[in-house]
């Protein structure tokens, strides 16, 4: 309906224009639903925004405006309000309307080419395979899979990406972990660092590599241990003592041995990280490593590339990026004096890859902890000559699950978390990912495992499920007396649903492409859900309140037909909320 008013809009502005002989650019015709139904279905701007170009009084130019409006079977009366609103009233006709629309374009009502095939790549989760996914990486998870599927269903050529961190320092602490925990099962005795990583799942990958490889990495305990120096808990440096661990585990190893051992751990865990977003309804269009962009140079071009545009410095060995010049708070290294490069020069590396890959738009969706990682990569995106506008970075909250009135702790280095697996099972797929974008990515959230797995009306993606599942009842029933839907006989009578429940259903479900448009260009999935929770509680006040299948054989059809609409519209965003639509509960 918006589309169909901006048209009959646009037909009068170009009267408007020829009558006063105005040569002007004219600004995007907008269209908003009103907030009191008072002032009409939905008003117009446009005599306001023409008053200063047209050097005209705004009332006046909506006067124009409304007198050159085309006649339209679906606009029952149009008004001038305060400085020069136009506000349109609908006929009934035009909220019917609706439901034809619905039942004629099935799954496909609500999509739109907004996007215009624009291309854009959505990176999200990306988290660093050292363990298993935990229920903070579930919010990251849910939210870029459903902006990802926003974006598609508004137009866009959405590309969704998992970078893959299999190289650098954190990879190696995972790898020199795996080495300790084979040793421990070699029969070494060894106090295990601090620092390492403690869950179950690096014992567990040990034990794969000793099954398969026998003792063939096996080295001395005293041999390992030698002048490594002292960990934390006795008094020395735990980051030391790691990195001191990891480059004895290289050298007794060896480059082919280490690579092995190295690849075990990152396999695993990695495995295990795709599966687990597999089963939760995530995809990708491709996983990105990290260790391609080292191996193949890219990072090194990277670095050059900067250092000929005088945008790094050398200073005690190490070279440094001058992202203070662009607003940074203090410039950062790229290349530490060991000649190693830093984990911020492949994220140079990888940003400028997306810009070559032709990404008209890049989104990076991080957890809140990465904020201040955001001016860095700004500035690296704008020192290598890209324009920063086209990247937006979107930071999710913290995701806090509680179990009765107990905080569940997250560490992943100590191993003491609930996975995202252990989360899907207890409370299932549909509930977890419509709990994680129900509200805003930027708000704080308290998961509340109790309320997802209750059967009830507190509980919101039950609530908007039986909305669909008790439609599909109705039918059922129908099917039950011997009765059918007729579909032709429904639309002919639509005149007939004059209740204020009927009209409410059809102005919710009139409001869904909107929903849908605004929800993707702005990035907030939890649009949908509330739009979906409002959908389904205007649907279950009028199931109580009203007979659908009745003698009135017009009336069932039409009643039965509008809640058909009401149907797919529900299973229409329950698909892009990655959310099932079950037809009994």
């Amino acid at each position: 309906m918006k589309d169909q008013l901006k048209n009959l809009v646009g037909q009068a502005l170009s009267i408007f224009t020829q009558q006063q002989q105005l040569e002007i650019d004219l600004p995007e015709i907008q269209i908003d639903r009103t907030k009191d139904k008072k002032h009409g279905d939905f008003a117009c701007n446009i005599a306001m925004m023409l008053a200063k170009p047209a050097k005209m009084n705004p009332r006046q130019i909506a006067t124009e405006i409304v007198a050159a409006l085309p006649e339209s079977e679906f606009v029952s009366q149009v008004e001038i309000a305060g400085p020069g609103f136009i506000n349109f009233y609908l006929t009934a006709e035009a909220s019917q309307q609706v439901v034809l629309d619905i039942l004629s374009k099935g799954e496909a009502y609500g999509r739109s080419q907004v996007g215009q095939g624009k291309k854009v790549q959505v990176e999200f989760v990306s988290a660093n395979p050292t363990g298993p996914l935990h229920v903070g990486h579930g919010r990251g998870a849910a939210y870029g899979s459903v902006v990802s599927s926003l974006l598609m269903a508004a137009g866009f050529d959405v590309h969704r990406e998992y970078y893959v961190n299999d190289a650098g320092r954190q990879m190696d602490i995972l790898g020199t972990s795996v080495w300790l925990r084979y040793l421990q099962a070699c029969g070494e005795h060894f106090t295990f660092p601090s620092n390492g990583y403690q869950g179950s799942y690096v014992k567990d990958i040990a034990a794969e590599l000793m099954q398969e490889y026998g003792e063939k990495f096996s080295h001395a305990g005293t041999e390992v241990f030698k002048d490594i120096p002292a960990d934390e808990p006795e008094g020395g440096d735990k980051e030391m003592h790691i990195d001191a661990l990891t480059n004895r585990a290289k050298h007794l190893l060896g480059d082919a041995d280490y690579r092995i051992v190295f690849d075990k751990g990152l396999n695993a865990i990695l495995d295990d990280i795709r599966q687990d977003l597999a089963e939760f309804g995530t995809e990708y269009d491709e996983w990105f490593s990290e260790r391609s962009l080292v191996e193949s140079g890219v990072v090194d071009k990277a670095i050059e590339q900067l250092k000929a545009a005088g945008q790094l410095y050398q200073d005690k060995g190490a070279w440094w990026f001058k992202s203070t010049d662009y607003g940074d708070e203090k410039d950062r290294v790229v290349v530490r004096d060991n000649g190693q490069a830093t984990y911020f020069a492949s994220d140079i590396a990888y940003h400028l890859n997306k810009y070559q890959r032709g990404f008209e738009q890049i989104i990076d969706i991080w957890g809140a902890d990465h904020h201040g990682y955001i001016p860095r990569v700004k500035a690296a995106v704008q020192a290598m000559s890209q324009n920063v506008d086209q990247l937006k970075v979107l930071l999710v909250q913290f995701a806090v699950l509680y179990r009765g009135a107990e905080k569940v702790g997250m560490s992943t280095r100590s191993g003491e978390f609930v996975t995202l697996r252990e989360l899907r099972e207890e409370v299932g797929k549909d509930a977890a990912r419509f709990f994680y974008v129900m509200r805003g990515a930027d708000q704080h959230m308290d998961f509340d495992l109790e309320l997802a797995k209750s059967q009830s009306n507190d509980n919101p993606v039950y609530y908007v499920q039986y909305a669909h599942a008790r439609v599909c009842s109705v039918f059922r029933q129908l099917e039950e007396r011997g009765l059918s839907w007729d579909e032709t006989v429904g639309q002919n009578n639509l005149s007939r649903l004059t209740e204020a429940h009927e009209e409410a259903l059809m102005t919710r479900l009139a409001s869904y492409p909107e929903v849908l448009e605004n929800a993707a260009l702005n990035h907030t999935p939890h649009i949908l859900a509330h739009y979906l929770m409002d959908l389904a509680r205007d649907f279950h006040t009028y199931y109580n309140a009203h007979q659908f299948i009745s003698d009135d054989a017009a009336m069932t059809q039409a009643r039965l037909t509008l809640i058909a609409s009401v149907r797919q519209v529900i299973r229409n965003a329950l698909t892009v909320m990655g959310v099932s639509a079950p037809e009994s509960m």
